[in-house]
């Protein structure tokens, strides 16, 4: 197989820090666009607008990459892996047309349809008449989803009538003529997975479960992510080959007979209903904080299956390896997120956080400034704990950010708590 030499990696989260440490304890060189703070002694960083896909590929090109791996959904929406591949450069992510089974709520249920995937019934609105009949007809729980990217924020479930109307309004005025999205409502545990292709094979990776809402107990409002862990111990024994076979392997199979192959990452949000397995949401690159949790378990490189899947080439990898210890993982957030985050507060305590044993501390939003490390986004770090299991992983973790220190910042109490 190809020997990667050097990848390209683009994005600047907590996702992209996770994906640097596993590419690089594989042994690959990495350098990142623009990355963040805690990547620095890790990998050169250069500054780019992450969506800008000509730019990405202007870059790939001057610094002679083998690889470019999309963090982000915006670039892969956008088009940069098509202007990457067009450079006869190799990319990790879907192109513009595949990408749209993230950026389309539409367009996925269209797919999903034609696959024969199980997902919840829906309607597709394009005015608030449309919207008030289709509440009607799912009534509470009310499901909202925005049709386009919305940063992990778009989705709102409430059992008040006048709080769905007012997001569905929100987002048809956010996209102009876009649609907006009326669900039923899924009931049951949910479950992320991840799964790397080429467009014909899929490897899947090792599930998670997130915890979007951002007070504990799933108070508050929906977030990009507060926390996650792996594996679930709780989950039905063959879970991962049924949604393979249930849900990716036919959605991989759908697209390409559409003429629109996708090859990269497609991530599966589900639910566990009373009635079965229902698709939730599908995303085209890794999850944030999941990924985070998922590849804090991989033993085996992770270069080679992201190359393998950008050249078509995964049926010859072998197949990835994976620790039996448990990850779980806490995000740190700022004060006011996620409707205002606060920026500029001073966090401290990273370093000594980072330095327990079997404890990774992420960037997300921080930057450096006169020499204080300060907060600049919403989510500001993600603490990753390992052990045995997930009583002992979500100990380490939450003993990390008993060291660190941000003025009114928010994380949740009950990341994986029980879940043994």
């Amino acid at each position: 197989m190809f020997n990667i030499v050097k990848i390209l990696l683009v994005g600047s989260g907590a996702r992209e820090h996770a994906l640097l440490r596993a590419l690089i304890a594989g042994g690959d060189e990495v350098v990142v666009a623009p990355g963040n703070v805690g990547m620095t002694e890790a990998a050169a960083r250069f500054p780019l607008n992450v969506s800008d896909g000509q730019a990405i590929a202007d870059l790939a090109e001057t610094e002679s990459v083998d690889l470019v791996v999309i963090g982000p959904e915006l670039p892969l929406v956008n088009g940069a892996a098509d202007a990457v591949r067009a450079r006869g450069i190799a990319c990790f992510g879907p192109s513009a047309e595949a990408a749209l089974l993230e950026g389309s709520k539409a367009f996925a249920k269209q797919v999903m349809a034609a696959a024969g995937v199980p997902t919840a019934m829906a309607r597709v609105c394009t005015n608030l008449t449309e919207v008030e009949s289709a509440l009607d007809a799912f009534g509470p729980p009310f499901v909202v989803k925005d049709d386009g990217l919305a940063g992990g924020k778009g989705v709102v479930v409430t059992d008040d009538r006048r709080i769905a109307g007012e997001h569905a309004a929100l987002c048809l005025q956010r996209h102009g003529e876009a649609a907006v999205v009326i669900e039923e409502y899924l009931d049951g545990p949910e479950v992320s997975l991840f799964a790397i292709t080429d467009g014909v094979t899929v490897v899947p990776l090792q599930p998670a479960q997130d915890y979007k809402r951002l007070g504990d107990g799933d108070a508050g409002p929906n977030t990009g992510g507060m926390g996650a862990y792996s594996p679930l111990p709780w989950a039905p024994e063959g879970l991962v080959d049924d949604i393979v076979a249930r849900v990716i392997q036919p959605t991989i199979d759908r697209m390409r007979l559409d003429g629109v192959p996708f090859a990269g990452l497609l991530y599966a949000g589900l639910a566990l209903t009373s009635r079965g397995l229902r698709v939730v949401e599908f995303n085209a690159r890794f999850g944030d904080p999941e990924t985070q949790a998922v590849l804090a378990r991989l033993e085996s490189p992770l270069g080679p299956l992201l190359f393998a899947a950008a050249t078509g080439t995964l049926a010859e990898v072998v197949p990835p390896r994976w620790s039996n210890d448990a990850a779980v993982v806490v995000v740190l957030a700022a004060a006011n997120y996620p409707q205002a985050p606060r920026l500029g507060d001073e966090v401290r305590g990273v370093e000594q956080a980072d330095a327990l044993v079997d404890v990774a501390v992420l960037h997300a939003g921080t930057e450096v400034a006169d020499g204080r490390l300060l907060s600049a986004g919403g989510r500001v770090l993600t603490v990753v704990g390992c052990g045995a299991n997930l009583s002992d992983a979500r100990e380490r973790a939450y003993a990390a950010l008993d060291h660190i220190t941000l003025a009114d910042s928010q994380f949740r109490r009950d990341i994986a708590l029980n879940k043994d």
